[in-house]
């Protein structure tokens, strides 16, 4: 019997589909050998050689792996085709004490029964350029994480951390809420208009209910264009409303083109999570690890375990012969020929550092429709599986035909325009909608005359750049050349995790106190680890490692003997502060000298007696830590007074028996609507709706009387009654979309 080993359990039995009783396929969750957490686990004075153990919860599937390998005639490593599978490989042949030149490796790029029998057809040997680069990347990662951190922890508090990449990405935040709050509003106004034509029916399309009216902009006065400025306070603004109100209008210039829009290209990782994240709400994480369930496979009823759709950690944009001709095929029989290209549309990659060119995210098989198989995907499933076969199948359509027009209307020297447009044919669009839609003008004509029925001046106030959600975040990190792929969404996630950042009430990457603190330690004292072209010049010293034309000690060598000489500089100022700090100060307690500690809250002064004397004092001109805050709260676990402490992660409410009663609260969050008042629970109309935190730190929306009311909403309620079915409360889907949650109402609106 032959042994197969992968990575996860699904992807395990999706592969047995396909194989028959001579094979035994076994995952190994993972990588089944890693560098200790208790130490650093890299000999920096001999070669950077890692020390990898097996983790304590890896050894018993070890166990397993290695008693099925004794008894295979041959072991194949099938494991994901990138340097973290390659790597996964490797450790692999490492404990199973195999001959690397020995062991077989095949690769594929969906799990598909055509895909896994070719790769069985054409295994390879282990691609050692791969593996160093990986290998390069962790030790890496761990040098600046384990050497770095402790210098954290003793200029601000205890649990940070740093990170090469995630350093990086924290800095753009922390510099665009910068940016925010540096930013100082400019007024400026805008003068609209909106007229009805005195005939003529509307052109560019099927007419509206009332095609006659239209909206135009002041455009020009006395023959020059208006900037978005020009126009700086209401007065201003108003002389112009006054000259044109209730004048007649006469179109002097009509111009009318038509352009085409082509198909956006097949997905990436990075065009997934972006897109994922406008369109769906959907975080990083939450893109992959969606798209890991479709890789891997989906029990479809009677038809089994199914892969459906490719490897979703690549740069490239390519798509296969075969899905091609068969995207055509489907094209032409579900749209009509009139959408099916004549020759397939290929595309090219122009990501910066682009690597690991497999082929672009697409559906395993074209004809697959999304709604084919929703009964046996769950929401968001069926959601991330839509986006990626509608996105695919639409590169493969004939371009989209948009007529554009625009009309010149004039009344003395003020001249307004109005823009419209229309689908002549919608092409890709009847698959993969985007920002193109009907605008209707009514037919105009040269020197035709319009009445002004309304004509307004407004006022605006320039806007600084909004934060960073996941999708704007991902692509300037990969605009910079900072990370890859498979970085992009654990980095989000760990300066999450870490509360270096947080979501606002629109999911946008907040910075908290601590991340500008990080931040700012960085800039000052390792400039290197945190500027953006050192990083993306490490991620291409990286990629040509992978390539076989660089070695990965020398890289290392070149990065760590910098970084070592300057932190042992920054210790030695460190611990020349501290003694500077606590020089002359005695314990008031023991007549002892005090010296500075460092705790998860910062720096402070304690005794040099301990553990003989416990006392502690805050450093010179700083507050001592507030005082607990009585309430008239009752503990409900003992009865006595509860008191309001800030802690880590904030204020709550703890017993005042503490320690011998350690019950604690959270502080109510509630949630508000527009005016400001608390928003009342839709499903027992008693409670209140309140803002808490999962255990993993996810912010979401329940009721109060918690457990007496199980009602929670992922989505923030905004207390306005849905108009379509009642229910109570609509929420809001991120930045841009307002839905009714209520099951069986499809209510949706743009913000």
């Amino acid at each position: 019997m032959k042994l197969v080993i992968v990575e996860s359990p699904t992807k395990a039995k999706t592969i047995s589909r396909f194989l028959g009783k001579d094979y035994n396929v076994l995952a190994s969750y993972g990588h089944v050998r890693d560098l200790p957490k208790s130490k650093l686990g890299v000999d920096t004075e001999h070669g950077f050689e890692p020390s990898y153990i097996v983790p304590v919860d890896h050894k018993a599937k070890v166990k397993e792996i290695k008693a099925a390998a004794k008894k295979a005639k041959e072991v194949l490593l099938a494991t994901d085709e990138d340097r973290e599978g390659e790597a996964i490989a490797w450790h692999l042949a490492q404990i199973l004490e195999e001959d690397p030149e020995k062991v077989e490796r095949i690769t594929f790029h969906e799990i598909t029964e055509t895909a896994i029998k070719d790769a069985l057809a054409h295994p390879r040997k282990l691609d050692l350029n791969l593996i160093n680069a990986q290998q390069a990347r962790r030790i890496l990662d761990r040098l600046v994480g384990y050497e770095l951190s402790p210098f954290l922890w003793r200029k601000i508090k205890r649990g940070l951390s740093a990170g090469r990449v995630q350093s990086v990405a924290l800095r753009l935040i922390v510099e665009r809420e910068r940016e925010i709050k540096d930013f100082n509003a400019v007024e400026y106004w805008s003068v609209d208009g909106t007229f009805s034509a005195q005939g003529g029916s509307a052109s560019g399309g099927k007419a509206k209910d009332d095609p006659q009216e239209f909206e135009a902009k002041l455009h020009a006065v006395d023959g020059k264009n208006l900037d978005k400025l020009d126009l700086k306070n209401g007065e201003q603004a108003q002389a112009l409303v006054d000259e044109v109100k209730s004048k007649p209008f006469s179109v002097t210039k009509i111009e009318s083109k038509e352009r085409k829009t082509s198909p956006p290209a097949p997905f990436t990782t990075s065009t997934l999570q972006q897109e994922a994240n406008k369109r769906l709400g959907f975080s990083a994480k939450q893109t992959m690890v969606i798209a890991q369930h479709l890789y891997e496979g989906i029990e479809l009823g009677n038809t089994g375990q199914v892969g459906l759709i490719t490897y979703m950690r690549t740069d490239s944009v390519n798509l296969a012969d075969k899905f091609l001709t068969e995207a055509a095929d489907h094209i032409g029989q579900t749209y009509g020929k009139e959408y099916q290209l004549e020759a397939p549309r290929r595309y090219k990659t122009k990501s910066k550092g682009a690597q690991e060119a497999h082929e672009a995210i697409r559906p395993t098989d074209p004809t697959r429709s999304p709604e084919s198989i929703e009964a046996h995907l769950d929401p968001t499933e069926f959601k991330l599986y839509k986006l990626i076969w509608q996105r695919a199948l639409a590169t493969q359509m004939k371009d989209a035909r948009i007529q554009g027009t625009s009309a010149d209307l004039t009344c003395g020297r003020a001249m307004f325009r109005a823009t419209g447009q229309s689908v002549l044919f919608d092409g890709y669009l009847k698959l993969y909608p985007d920002q193109d839609k009907d605008k209707f003008l009514p037919k105009l004509e040269q020197d035709d005359k319009v009445d002004a029925l309304n004509i307004e001046a407004k006022q605006h106030f320039t806007e600084p750049p909004p934060r960073y959600t996941d999708a704007s975040l991902v692509k300037a990190l990969e605009e910079a050349g900072i990370g890859r792929p498979s970085t992009y969404a654990p980095t989000i996630s760990t300066i999450i995790e870490r509360r270096y950042v947080e979501r606002d009430d629109k999911k946008r990457l907040l910075p908290t106190d601590t991340g500008f603190s990080v931040t700012d330690l960085l800039v000052k004292h390792f400039p290197d680890i945190v500027d953006y072209d050192f990083t993306s010049r490490m991620e291409n010293s990286l990629d040509k490692i992978a390539e076989g034309e660089m070695e990965w000690q020398p890289l290392l060598q070149a990065f760590y003997g910098p970084f070592s000489t300057v932190l042992k500089a920054k210790e030695a100022e460190l611990t020349k502060e501290d003694e500077e700090l606590a020089a002359g100060l005695v314990c008031d307690k023991c007549g002892k000298p005090m010296a500075v500690k460092h705790g998860r809250f910062g720096k402070f002064l304690a005794c040099s007696n301990y553990p003989e004397c416990k006392n502690t004092m805050p450093l010179p001109g700083e507050a001592k830590r507030a005082e607990p805050e009585p309430t008239d709260e009752k503990c409900p676990t003992c009865g006595a007074p509860m008191v309001k402490k800030v802690g880590r992660y904030g204020p709550f409410l703890s017993c005042s028996r503490y320690p011998e009663c350690k019950t604690i609260k959270n502080i109510e969050r509630p949630v508000v609507d527009e005016n400001g008042s608390p928003i009342k629970c839709p499903k027992c109309n008693e409670g209140t709706i309140i803002q808490r935190q999962s255990k993993k730190g996810k912010v979401f929306y329940a009721c109060n009387r918690y457990p007496a009311c199980d009602q929670a909403f992922w989505d923030r309620p905004i207390g306005e009654k849905c108009p379509q079915c009642g229910y109570a409360t609509l929420v809001a889907k991120g930045a841009s979309k307002i839905a009714c949650p209520n099951e069986g109402c499809d209510y949706k609106r743009e913000i």
